[in-house]
């Protein structure tokens, strides 16, 4: 598995959890802090983009919602910090490592077979 891949699959998970995140976010705005309904238009696009792009990556779908769910949480916790501006303590960071070896032992333990 070359350097290049390696990245551009990396950068494909944390596409897709940032449309994830987006999607879900705006419609917590509207749901939670009264914001226009209009906020459910961009939602489901992003909504929609997070789908078609879990159909981008390159092994069975099980797996890659497996291992996504480890790119998922640090991309959960980066938003935390960056838009929720909430820092993070040690057991978020502890948790969210963890996680993201386990991510990385499936997905790594799966590509150099």
């Amino acid at each position: 598995m070359s350097p290049l891949f390696t990245l551009k699959i990396a950068a494909l998970f944390a596409f897709t959890a940032l449309a994830e995140i987006v999607g879900c976010w705006l419609v917590l705005l509207w749901r939670k802090d009264g914001g226009s309904p209009w906020l459910l238009l961009p939602a489901a696009a992003s909504l929609a983009l997070f789908a078609w792009l879990l159909t981008l990556h390159p092994v069975a779908s099980g797996r890659i919602y497996a291992a996504y769910g480890g790119i998922y949480v640090a991309t959960a916790l980066a938003w935390l910090v960056w838009v929720d501006r909430v820092p993070l303590n040690r057991i978020d960071v502890l948790g969210g490592g963890l996680i993201l070896l386990g991510a990385l032992v499936m997905v790594v333990g799966h590509w150099s077979r």
